[in-house]
């Protein structure tokens, strides 16, 4: 019986919002599956906590800075990636802002800055990383989309970006289907509450708790626990799956 391969040994990658939270876990996991990583951030120096993460533990990076509602930015970050290590076959789309305000005073300029980034940026960033792979007829891209895409959350008002994370996910089933037949897989991660200083901004500190209290595992997950199922959609071991939206969310939507 052969062996399921969940290895990205040889595989060149490109990250985004690699600087924190669920993107920097994301990129240390793909390092330390084999693959090479561009990490991409607002600042090359915003990256460097990631990049001697993944140097220390042997990995290979580099650190590219990028705005991701930029087209042309996200296209020279690809150029620099592969001029590094190869053809990009690897990418996972983490950048992502948050905020709340209720719907009824929100601001055009609040909303429009959520969609900017949240939206735009992954289509733009799916765009610059498929112009790359669909030359070579091959490759793997993981938007990070949010369980805030499939359920309203209770207690925050944030309606521009429940929204936009049910764009990203409806995104990525599009896309999917748009590249399937030439050798492209679009996939999505959508994580419940995790630890990272998104989820801790202070208009959700006070809330933490009582939000633990309603996951079924009884808690928020780790950064790291988001990337496993990201390095699996990315790996061969996931080879027939395309327009997946996968929740990992300690069984959150299931109540």
């Amino acid at each position: 019986m052969a062996a399921v391969n969940f290895s990205l040994e040889g595989e060149v990658a490109l990250v985004t919002g690699a600087a924190s939270g669920i993107g920097k876990a994301i990129a240390q996991a793909i390092a330390a599956s084999g693959a090479a990583v561009g990490l991409v951030d607002l600042t090359e120096q915003s990256n460097e906590d990631t990049a001697i993460a993944i140097s220390d533990a042997g990995g290979r990076c580099i650190t590219i800075a990028a705005d991701v509602t930029h087209l042309p930015q996200l296209r020279a970050a690809v150029e620099r990636t592969e001029a590094a290590f190869g053809p990009l076959n690897l990418a996972v789309n983490s950048a992502g802002i948050a905020n709340a305000a209720p719907a009824e005073t929100m601001s055009l300029d609040q909303w429009q800055r959520v969609y900017d980034v949240d939206v735009t940026g992954v289509f733009l960033s799916c765009q610059a990383e498929a112009e790359a792979m669909l030359r070579q007829g091959r490759g793997s891209i993981v938007n990070i989309s949010s369980m805030s895409g499939t359920i309203a959350n209770r207690g925050l008002q944030q309606v521009h970006y429940n929204s936009a994370k049910a764009a990203v996910s409806h995104l990525t089933r599009s896309l999917a289907v748009e590249w399937v037949d030439r050798g492209v897989r679009v996939n999505a991660v959508s994580p419940g509450y995790t630890a990272t200083p998104m989820n801790t901004r202070p208009e959700m500190v006070d809330l933490v708790e009582k939000f633990s209290q309603e996951i079924p595992m009884g808690r928020y997950a780790e950064p790291e626990e988001i990337a496993g199922p990201v390095v699996f959609l990315l790996s061969p071991a996931a080879s027939y799956c395309t327009g997946v939206d996968l929740l990992v969310d300690g069984g959150f939507c299931c109540w």
